[in-house]
């Protein structure tokens, strides 16, 4: 690992003259790069604008005691250097477009130079991770004479997490790692955002497995990822982002891409083979479809985890490797487990911090600023400017967020349906006519998975039997019999009491200001001693 120093130019201590003399005085820039236990193969040195003849004379003191360190100079606009916000965001300017390599490179964050403020900044700056290395203490001998001016020093790496952000410039920072990991679109959701705000704080702080759950196509690999190249933008991870699709894994094979094998540990296993938690580590392993893994290799995950160690197929030797796991589902685990598919020790492993990425259908709001997304994607890759007219858009995005549009492929559906329209639009506006064909396209190709019975016919109605005993079936009018079959229908076929709400109260809920459909259907269902996960234990029951 190379050494590579970082440091701010100290205009009193640097500054120690011009003749013979200084080389007997203690300068803690020059003195850092004079021990030769510690070597420094570059320096990374700031300094002030109107610094610059001190600094190119530090340089050339530099080379004179330590010729083999490079020294890159890097000029800073600081007006007033005891201003704290003004300090901070140049020091916190240089550390973001500054290309960090923590996996080859050691930093050592020098704290002794200029004011106190910028002392703090960089303590502020280590402790958020903005510069991946361990703070570097320098102190001056005893006396002038004593050790040639060199001076002392002391590595530090401690957890700095006891001390206070720069609460302004720190959130907008966190607000765009918030951005990231919502790959710049601006949601509207309440929920997913609370979500994502704490996902990001996850990210820093932890390295314990995370469980991403929801429905096809609702972005778990997507976010997967930006969490990996957010933890890897601040030095947190090294290795690669490994992404395997459980669902593909079938039968010995299986094993083998995960573990890796011997030579000779199978027939046709003519070389040796390094599985894909081997090549994860330092790095993340992404299990999509995590529920899909035989009940052999998730015992061999839940080692590999645990110990962070392995037996590859046909090895008596176990092999090493630290990742940090994410892993992707859109099955209920819970249910696998009971079911008897999943290892509960396993689920209890996995599911310290889970989240739920809802489906399109339920983050409605959100439909706007993504087909905006989609758009601008397409114009980066298609090199022109595709748009909406006024009224298309108006229609597309009527049509978007109401209970006709299923959305069963959740934001693939939409990406799909936004690149069909763009590359059908003439000169780069899709127009009322290219949403209209658009529209018939999305309905025939949903149309097996609508069900019209519960979604547009009054009249289909389930049995009672099912959901009450004889008894109480005779205690509830026939009136309310009739109501009641048709309105658990819609219910047992639901997502959730809002959806079904939304159906069931389709015209009322368009005349009132605002409308708590999930709430009224709560209450109905109440009087008879029902709620939709009764509903749903009871027809699963039958």
């Amino acid at each position: 690992m190379k050494n590579v120093a970082v440091g701010l130019l100290g205009t009193k201590l640097d500054n120690r003259g011009k003749s013979e003399k200084r080389w007997r005085k203690w300068r803690p820039t020059v003195s850092l790069c004079g021990h030769t236990e510690l070597p420094v193969e570059r320096f990374e040195l700031l300094h002030e604008t109107r610094d610059r003849n001190l600094a190119e004379k530090i340089v050339q003191d530099i080379q004179q005691i330590s010729p083999e360190t490079e020294v890159c100079l890097h000029p800073i606009r600081v007006r007033d250097p005891w201003d704290f916000q003004e300090m901070y965001g140049a020091l916190l300017d240089f550390c973001l477009d500054y290309s960090f390599k923590p996996e080859h490179e050691q930093y050592l964050l020098h704290i002794t130079t200029g004011t106190h403020v910028a002392q703090i900044c960089w303590f502020l700056l280590c402790e958020a991770h903005y510069v991946p290395g361990k703070l570097l203490q320098t102190s001056p001998p005893n006396s002038e004479t004593q050790g040639e001016g060199l001076g002392s020093y002391q590595i530090i790496d401690l957890d700095l997490s006891k001390y206070d952000r720069l609460a302004s410039r720190f959130e907008r920072q966190v607000e765009d790692n918030l951005s990231f990991l919502k790959s710049g679109i601006a949601t509207r959701n309440e929920a997913f955002n609370r979500m994502i705000d704490q996902m990001e704080h996850v990210a820093y702080r932890s390295d314990a497995p995370v469980l991403i759950t929801g429905p096809t196509g609702a972005g778990k690999s997507q976010l997967a990822k930006r969490l990996y190249e957010l933890k890897r933008h601040r030095g947190l991870v090294k290795g690669d982002f490994v992404p395997v699709n459980c669902a593909t894994l079938r039968g010995d094979s299986a094993m083998s891409s995960l573990f890796g094998h011997v030579r000779g540990a199978f027939t046709g296993a003519q070389t040796k083979r390094d599985g894909l938690l081997s090549k994860a580590n330092t790095g993340v392993l992404f299990l999509d479809e995590i529920g899909e893994l035989g009940a052999d290799e998730q015992a061999m995950l839940l080692h590999a985890i645990e110990e962070h160690r392995f037996y590859p197929v046909g090895s008596d030797a176990t092999v090493s490797s630290r990742f940090q796991l994410i892993a992707g589902t859109n099955r209920d685990l819970q249910q696998d487990v009971v079911d008897g598919r999943f290892r509960e020790d396993l689920l209890a492993r996995i599911n310290m911090w889970t989240y739920r990425l809802p489906g399109l259908a339920e983050r409605k709001e959100d439909l706007e600023p993504n087909i905006d997304y989609e758009l601008l994607l397409l114009q980066k890759q298609q090199g022109h400017q595709v748009a909406f007219n006024q009224v298309a858009r108006k229609k597309y995005l009527a049509f978007a967020s109401s209970d006709q549009a299923l959305w069963t492929g959740n934001f693939r559906d939409l990406n799909a349906s936004i690149q069909r329209m763009a590359t059908l639009a003439t000169g780069g506006r899709i127009t009322e006519e290219d949403v209209r064909e658009e529209l018939a396209t999305l309905l025939q190709r949903w149309e097996p998975h609508s069900d019209p019975q519960t979604r547009k016919s009054p009249g289909f109605k389930v049995d009672l039997t099912c959901y009450f005993s004889d008894e109480e079936l005779e205690e509830i009018d026939l009136f309310d019999q009739m109501q009641l079959s048709h309105v658990i229908a819609i219910c047992v076929e639901s997502s959730n009491l809002s959806e079904a709400g939304r159906r069931l109260f389709d015209k009322s809920r368009l005349r009132k200001s605002s409308s708590n459909d999930g709430h009224r259907l709560r209450q109905y269902l109440g009087k008879f001693g029902l709620t939709l996960e009764k509903l749903k234990e009871l027809r699963n029951a039958n």
